[in-house]
């Protein structure tokens, strides 16, 4: 197999992983999965992202307080670090939608289900019932940069997951829940919580393993010039 042929299986089978065996992934694992990730190129070599991987019961203890924060908030503004989306529009309101509304078919989750609707919701901040999650930080001073090089950063971490055999979900819903996050880490003001990554081993037996999104043609993203 050819390295171009390895990328590209490897892109190919990572998915949004929501499902997960109650199995912790070995730090020796981990660690090749970071260590891979490093190599990430970032703006001037600025490599401007932290991680916090938590594991074990700490996974349960931040659910539990992450979950309590979201719910105490309902209906407020997300306190996020990284302004969200002021809309989705068009395609994009389009292709929201479409992912949105696959995935809770596949889970069992029908149209109008208002309350089967708000749990799946909450299952963000239980990290799909991953053992482990990775939360991302950037330095302030960098700014929007800061955070373009942590999601390059984060692309590194799902394939490196992936190559190795492990689940993962990249989560923008961590920004919702920046300041209990940088309470219970002990996150200093200069970091802003870019996302989380949810990672463990799948669970093949859960209802949305077999979910794929779709991806748009090449034609509605590329422009030739010259």
């Amino acid at each position: 197999m050819s390295d171009f042929e390895a990328v590209e299986r490897v892109l190919t089978n990572r998915r949004s992983c929501r499902g997960y065996l109650d199995e912790q992934v070995s730090r020796e694992v981990i660690d090749q999965v970071v260590t891979a990730a490093q190599r990430t190129a970032s703006w001037c070599n600025t490599q401007p992202w932290r991680l916090h991987i938590v594991s074990g019961d700490s996974t349960r203890e931040l659910s539990k307080v992450l979950v309590e924060s979201v719910i105490a908030s309902l209906g407020q503004p997300a306190p996020s670090d990284f302004p969200f989306p002021a809309a989705y529009t068009g395609v994009h309101d389009e292709r929201r939608k479409e992912v949105g509304w696959q995935l809770y078919e596949a889970v069992g989750v029908v149209r109008g289900d208002r309350e089967g609707s708000a749990m799946q919701m909450l299952r963000n901040f239980e990290f799909f019932g991953a053992p482990h999650v990775a939360i991302v930080t950037t330095d302030a001073d960098l700014g929007v940069y800061g955070a373009i090089d942590c999601g390059l950063y984060v692309n590194s971490f799902l394939l490196a997951a992936e190559a190795l055999g492990l689940g993962t979900c990249a989560q923008a819903a961590m920004g919702q829940v920046a300041p209990a996050l940088r309470e219970h880490l002990s996150l200093s003001d200069d970091r802003l919580v870019v996302c989380g990554i949810a990672f463990g081993y799948a669970d093949p037996d859960h209802p949305s393993a077999d979910f794929r999104s779709t991806r748009a043609a090449i034609t509605d993203a590329v422009t030739y010039v010259g």
